[in-house]
């Protein structure tokens, strides 16, 4: 079996999502031009000089709405980077922060260069003259635009970057703000690594919430026992599987990789999969699992569970294999897997897709929590922590006092245990994924001729957008 192969583009799937959206709003069609335009596209080619000499790196960064700023986006280091994606993936995160209600325009970058074939020094080199290239055209600074780590990066990346700005930049007292994603102890937040993974569990977790919607699908309420197949092992996959089987008592049956794809009814323990794939350096041959080879890895999107995970790339689910898929939920952890041809087929076989502009928003909103802290130069919870710690203890005295009971040791640590850092950043993402599946799920079923999540996802962010724009008096 090959590879899903679509004739709509990434690109235009999300234009073609847009367009569905926009008819929706009620705005102008001239702001509405203008929401769906990226204002400014900055397509670079730099030397760098390599173990084996020079080589011109193509790469891009793009902002795609400054109704706010600083404009955010992630960095992807791809091979598959070209212009038309990055100009996509700016235009969902402009959406996807609108979702969220965190105020930033969108923004992405890519650097098109497979990762996996340069060392380590040259990454660096990349990297920072990748930096040195935003800096120069102003395209990177805490009050300008805020890059954050995607496929191909990591926090590493984002230290180099950090470093480089700050070289050039180095009388900016909020310096650590121009990018996130961030080791922790180079002015990073706790909780930034899992952010997208730990996401993605609370907008499942929600959605199965609602009995409505699950008696349509076919399913019951609730996370607990539901089977799950997920596509990509990265950050995100790997985070948002240990997540839902740990914390909501999943059941994992198939994951896909790029080595091949691996499945068993019976359920896979991720965290036993994941120490294997380290010193097997393959997930194929995992004890007690069926292996389907490199060539039909795809076909895993195909077999049976509850709970679809894309945590890819784009493109995954297409017009070709749209017809083929036996979950009741498609949740999008990547970007754009499901191309707009094939969410046609799955909406009408009552398949309910979260759609990926507001379920892999949690790797922004945690990024807006670094980025406040950088700007505040304040780590979350240093101020009450201590003193939450003590009003929690002197509460517990006093029902000791009236009750006559002493609280055990384990139980007044658990009560009276003051927030951490991570504690506070969960927190306030978990409020945020639930309280923006809230407003979806009410545009959806109050909006006449709006009949599934990514629509309503859309005109909500589409208005929250065109409301900035007409507050600033652009349109009249």
């Amino acid at each position: 079996m090959s590879e899903p192969k679509s004739n709509t583009s990434f690109y235009q799937s999300v234009q073609n999502y847009f367009e569905k959206a926009a008819d929706h709003t009620g705005l102008h069609p001239g702001l509405i031009e203008q929401i769906k335009a990226c204002n400014a596209v900055y397509r670079m080619k730099f030397p760098v000089k390599l173990e084996k000499g020079y080589e011109v790196i193509e790469a891009y960064r793009v902002q795609h709405s400054h109704h706010r700023l600083p404009t955010k986006g992630g960095i992807r280091y791809s091979k598959q980077v070209n212009q038309e994606e990055v100009m996509a993936l700016a235009t969902l995160m402009s959406l996807k922060c609108a979702i969220v209600d965190v105020p930033f325009g969108g923004a992405k970058g890519g650097v098109k260069i497979s990762a996996a074939k340069y060392s380590e020094l040259e990454l660096e080199k990349i990297t920072r003259r990748y930096t040195t290239e935003l800096v120069r055209r102003n395209f990177i600074g805490p009050a300008i635009d805020v890059p954050a780590p995607d496929y191909g990066t990591s926090g590493r990346e984002m230290a180099w970057i950090f470093d480089t700005y700050r070289a050039f930049k180095g009388e900016d007292i909020d310096a650590a703000g121009c990018v996130t994603g961030k080791p922790v102890t180079l002015n990073g937040v706790r909780g930034r690594e899992e952010a997208t993974g730990r996401g993605v569990f609370y907008g499942i977790r929600e959605a199965l919430n609602y009995k409505e919607d699950m008696d349509k699908a076919g399913l019951s309420t609730g996370i607990k026992g539901k089977t799950m197949i997920i596509q990509g092992l990265g950050n995100v996959g790997s985070y948002a599987g240990k997540i839902s089987q740990d914390e909501g008592g999943a059941k994992i049956v198939g994951i896909g990789e790029y080595e091949g794809a691996i499945y068993n009814a019976d359920g896979i323990d991720i965290h036993k999969l994941i120490e294997y794939r380290k010193e097997n350096k393959s997930i194929l041959g995992f004890p007690g699992s069926k292996a389907i080879s490199k060539e039909d890895r795809s076909s895993i999107l195909e077999y049976p569970c509850d709970i679809l995970i894309p945590a890819a790339l784009e493109n995954q689910i297409t017009e070709e294999n749209a017809g083929k898929i036996q979950a009741k939920i498609i949740a999008e952890a990547a970007n754009g897997p499901v191309t707009s041809g094939a969410e046609k087929i799955l909406l009408e076989r009552n398949i309910l897709v979260i759609p990926d502009v507001y379920l892999n928003a949690g790797g922004v909103t945690v990024s807006y929590f670094e980025w406040l802290k950088n700007l505040s130069h304040m780590r979350f919870g240093r101020m009450e922590k201590r003193f939450n710690q003590q009003t929690y203890e002197k509460m517990i005295g006093i029902i000791e006092e009236h009750t006559g009971r002493v609280v055990g040791d384990l139980e007044r640590t658990f009560v009276a245990r003051g927030a951490d850092e991570i504690d506070l950043v969960r927190s306030g993402l978990e409020e945020t994924m639930i309280s923006s599946y809230s407003q979806i799920r009410e545009i959806m079923n109050t909006h006449i001729g709006v009949n599934d999540l990514r629509t309503a996802a859309f005109v909500s962010a589409v208005g929250k957008i065109g409301s900035d724009y007409l507050a600033m008096g652009i349109f009249p």
